[in-house]
């Protein structure tokens, strides 16, 4: 999910859609671009994408990260974009890529779940950010031309992209505040920097930290939020989300405050 210049968002390429407007969309086997859309591409990797797609291969997400990540910093950007490591071979497919489709459907990443529509955020200099959607099929997607009709809701419910929706949201948020450089001298690589990477990329490591530390003697966490995180992956995520924004940014929380 990227950040939307409001000046410049009718020079941005596709159909930008409105909660009443509709697109037509199918994809299926039988269509010849079918998988096609699966090769040579930067696929960015959000925390929830991580969160599904380690549990999906039963494996820690330090080793999700290790295994099928490429983890890249930017020029001029202050926290580092994670992209799925593609396959080596002459298309560069996805690894997760076979003949009879994806092997990890149900937990695809959001980019891949609301595919043809992309995702941006709009954010004001005071308010609440605002979500924004374009219809952008690449050329040769069949898909397009097929004939039945979403809006943004129906086709959010026909992909169960609900929760990822709201939980990319919920992170392009925190990623938003990176446009400001919160690390001082020791710069991008430093401890602060892997500790804010660990809380919303490597989750089991980032429960291993708050519960086999002194983290909580230096936080205040409810006892019921604690057993949540303890155990739901998805509200340690969010815990995560929290840390990195009170720690960094000084933003208040209701999940944790200093001690």
């Amino acid at each position: 999910m990227k950040s939307v210049d409001l000046d410049h968002i009718d020079d941005l390429p596709g159909q930008r859609l409105g909660k009443t407007d509709t697109f037509h969309f199918e994809c299926r086997p039988d269509l010849s671009c079918f998988n096609l859309c699966c090769r040579n591409l930067n696929l960015f990797l959000y925390p929830y994408d991580v969160l599904r797609l380690k549990n999906n291969l039963k494996i820690s997400s330090g080793e999700f990260i290790d295994r099928h990540t490429d983890v890249v910093l930017r020029p001029g950007n202050h926290f580092p974009d994670v992209l799925l490591r593609m396959a080596d071979n002459d298309q560069a497919t996805c690894p997760f890529l076979t003949d009879q489709g994806c092997s990890v459907y149900p937990d695809r990443p959001d980019t891949c779940r609301t595919f043809p529509v992309e995702q941006g955020m709009i954010f004001r200099a005071s308010g609440k950010p605002e979500p924004v959607h374009f219809f952008r099929p690449p050329d040769f997607c069949e898909g397009r031309k097929q004939s039945r009709a979403f809006s943004l809701a129906t086709w959010a419910s026909d992909q169960d992209a609900a929760v990822y929706n709201s939980m990319t949201e919920l992170w392009a948020e925190v990623k938003n505040l990176f446009m400001a450089n919160p690390w001082g001298e020791e710069g991008p690589s430093g401890p602060r920097a892997k500790m804010a990477f660990m809380a919303v990329y490597n989750i089991d490591s980032f429960r291993d930290f708050v519960f086999g530390s002194s983290f909580l003697k230096r936080f205040k966490v409810k006892p019921e939020l604690q057993k949540k995180i303890r155990k739901n992956d998805l509200d340690l995520l969010k815990f995560g989300f929290a840390f990195v924004r009170v720690t960094l940014f000084g933003r208040p929380s209701s999940q944790l405050k200093p001690r």
